[in-house]
């Protein structure tokens, strides 16, 4: 079973939800034979899963940590060595390669439709700080958020989706 984890950039969790989590993985590894785990990059939420599955890992060896990249098609040995520290493996996707801007969309899309269960930490409330005004842009713009864009792109695929904001 593949699990794919996206959440919000910045997050305050403290160790009873490290402790929910950790239980969460283990009776997905162990009841339901999760063992390849996606991770994204740049939030605090997917920060904590990586902790967690590694630390999971000493005692669940079948495991396996994967980085799926939004940036950086072609990397060097030094840099693929520095990123197989933290991780089992890493790529990047076809669709991602290409697509600018939309670059982190298109990795969260790849990774929602390679996994059989999506575990999201998608807060509905949660706003990403406002982008400032700039020579072009008179006013202060609010950006979407990019778990938000995620989390219904996996509704309308049909994914199975464990929000744990909801239970946090």
């Amino acid at each position: 079973m593949i699990v794919s984890f996206i959440g919000h950039r910045k997050l305050q969790l403290d160790n009873s939800f490290r402790k929910q989590l950790k239980e969460l993985l283990l009776s997905l590894i162990d009841d339901r034979n999760a063992d390849t785990f996606l991770f994204g990059s740049r939030s605090d939420f997917n920060s904590l899963c990586l902790e967690v599955v590694t630390e999971l890992q000493k005692e669940r060896p079948q495991i396996r940590r994967v980085y799926v990249r939004a940036e950086y098609p072609y990397i060097s040995k030094d840099y693929e060595d520095y990123l197989l520290g933290s991780y089992d493996a890493t790529y990047i996707p076809e669709n991602v390669v290409d697509a600018g801007k939309a670059a982190y969309v298109e990795r969260n899309y790849h990774m929602i439709d390679k996994a059989d269960l999506c575990i999201f930490y998608y807060d509905e409330n949660y706003k990403p700080p406002l982008k400032p005004a700039t020579r072009g842009r008179i006013t202060r713009d609010q950006p979407k958020s990019g778990t938000k864009v995620a989390y219904e792109y996996a509704i309308r695929q049909q994914k199975e989706i464990i929000n744990l904001s909801a239970n946090h």
